[in-house]
């Protein structure tokens, strides 16, 4: 497997605190059958900044402290970049990045709104050829309310990413629901641990692809694993026909 979204960098931000975290990470990474997985560090989110240049050296020391526990996981650098107003400058001048530098940039909203200049900085992103995966929609307060917001920002060309620990209830029934309708009606494209410790947010991502396969069945489950594999090559991510349509009923509950 492979997981596109996690805090593995020891010290930078609110994920593993130090190498030996980053090790035992790595290790319960590999016993649930991850092979490679993209770090993240928050960047830009008003507590944390971590340029790139940052992120690609502490990725590659870790790596570096994985080959010498012989630990099979190979870590890339990417970032979880929060909207804000220098994103684009940023970009071009190397301080912020995309996910192991494909096309694909992994995009933070706040807990409670959609910024109001997200249709506009998405509508640049795709101009200069990046495709914005928004990171745990199903976590955002004005996306749970109104998921025909995502559609929106779907249809515009934008991609998302639900959380294996959504999947799996840690954050109650009400988000797991939410998040098994996403993927039900096409409103998710990669599924991702956003772990970030061993002891209340390790990875889950086998389990949650199991629930998966469980509840709407194994091709869904296929086409997750291999659009994060299309991901690291860089390759086109094909985005079945969203079909939220407003559900009275999700209103309603």
């Amino acid at each position: 497997m492979i997981d596109i979204h996690s805090h593995l960098i020891p010290g930078i931000d609110d994920g593993a605190k130090d190498m030996e975290e980053s090790i035992a990470m790595a290790r319960a990474a590999v016993e649930e059958g991850i092979h490679t997985l993209i770090a993240t560090p928050h960047h830009a989110n008003g507590k944390y900044d971590n340029p790139w240049k940052r992120v690609v050296q502490a990725v590659h020391d870790v790596n570096e402290a994985l080959k010498e526990q012989g630990i099979p996981l190979t870590v890339l650098s990417g970032q979880e970049i929060r909207v804000y107003s220098r994103l684009l400058e940023d970009l071009h001048n190397d301080i912020a990045g995309t996910l192991h530098s494909t096309p694909y940039i992994l995009i933070e909203f706040p807990t409670r709104e959609i910024p109001k200049e997200t249709e506009s900085l998405f509508h640049e992103l795709r101009v200069m050829g990046l495709v914005p995966i928004i990171a745990h929609p199903e976590r955002n307060i004005e996306l749970a309310e109104n998921p025909s917001k995502l559609e929106r920002l779907i249809r515009q060309g934008a991609l998302s990413q639900i959380t294996s620990h959504s999947i799996n209830g840690l954050f109650g029934k009400k988000i797991q629901k939410l998040s098994l309708e996403m993927c039900k009606h096409h409103l998710a494209h990669f599924i991702a641990s956003d772990a970030h410790n061993m002891k209340y947010r390790a990875f889950g991502l086998r389990e949650a692809y199991a629930l998966l396969s469980r509840q709407l069945g194994d091709r869904l489950v296929q086409g997750y694993m291999e659009n994060a594999e299309k991901l690291i090559r860089g390759e086109a991510v094909e985005a079945p026909e969203p079909g939220w349509r407003d559900k009275a009923w999700w209103r309603f509950w």
